[in-house]
């Protein structure tokens, strides 16, 4: 197992901390089209001595998940992206299939543990949407175009090194403001497997979200084992319509047997610690996404690994 980080923003600074506490991989956000940018960017962290084995977040592909005017045009862009990744020797691209917009939470600065702030859904407080029917796709559609998807990208992310990992809805609700969700279930999981058997058809472990499902976590690790192919490892209190996020030692996961269940299906891809609480002194920053709570959690995610017989 490998842990990895997003780090927000990409500065000398966080770069040296995240070396120092022991991360191997850096994880970044779409770079865009050009490859002389994703190289650059990958050339600086590597410098720091760390490595880069995921894109994920900010993809081109709403009109991908929606069938919309420019589903062809975002394919090709990800083909693009795709060969970019295999050039640079990038080889996990995490996507979700969120129609009509990506992660959500009601509240970013619940009270936690020590008054730490921590992000929140309560499925009450959502606003009523301002759209119609009409704008919205169905269930059926949503699977069509997720499989009209990875039949034309798989080939290429095969051909190129490249694995596609699925993150799942967060939260895993049946709709959301309208909008319908189909990866929101472990049998959804399941279902996409079996959409494809290529070698590049792949889940990204979410288990704060698959908590959020009501799904035991280490049966769960077990039951999708080798298709998982990235980790985020985070904890929850709460159910799908109703969540705190929490630090990673005080949620509802037995995080020692997840741990394990890792260890058991011989996961050895990159795992990072996701939304972490905000510390006091972090005042600014992308809530979920401060640095000292990620700090914390590698911490407690290398002291895991050891209790398993799994550090690196």
């Amino acid at each position: 197992m490998r842990i990895g980080i997003v780090l927000t923003p990409i500065s000398d600074h966080h770069l040296r901390l995240a070396s120092q506490v022991g991360v191997s991989d850096v994880v970044i956000r779409f770079p865009g089209l050009d490859y002389s940018d994703l190289a650059d960017r990958k050339a600086r962290i590597e410098s720091f001595g760390l490595q880069v084995p995921v894109i994920e977040g900010y993809l081109p592909i709403e009109d991908i998940k929606l069938g919309g005017p420019r589903r062809d045009a975002e394919i090709e862009q990800m083909k693009t992206l795709i060969g970019n990744m295999g050039r640079a020797g990038i080889g996990l691209l995490c996507y979700n299939f969120i129609a009509g917009g990506d992660w959500a939470r009601t509240s970013v600065s619940e009270p936690g543990r020590g008054g730490a702030l921590v992000t929140g859904f309560d499925l009450s407080n959502l606003p009523q949407p301002s759209f119609t029917k009409a704008d919205r796709p169905s269930v059926d559609r949503l699977w069509e175009n997720l499989d009209t998807f990875l039949e034309r990208i798989l080939p290429v992310a095969e051909e190129c090194g490249v694995t596609l990992a699925m993150h799942p809805d967060d939260p895993p609700i049946s709709n959301f403001q309208g909008f319908p969700r189909i990866m929101n279930s472990v049998e959804s999981f399941e279902r996409l497997i079996g959409l494809s058997s290529s070698p590049a058809n792949g889940i990204c472990f979410c288990q704060g979200t698959f908590a959020e499902m009501g799904a035991e976590i280490p049966s769960t690790i077990r039951r999708l084992g080798p298709h998982i192919k990235y980790v985020h490892f985070r904890d929850i209190r709460g159910t799908s319509n109703r969540f705190v996020e929490t630090f990673h030692d005080e949620g509802q996961t037995d995080m020692v047997e997840a741990m394990r269940a890792y260890r058991d299906i011989r996961f050895d891809g990159p795992m990072r610690p996701d939304h972490v609480p905000q510390l006091a002194g972090e005042e600014e920053g992308e809530a979920g996404y401060t640095m000292l709570g990620r700090l914390f959690a590698v911490g407690y995610m290398r002291g895991l690994m050891q209790a398993v017989g799994e550090a690196g």
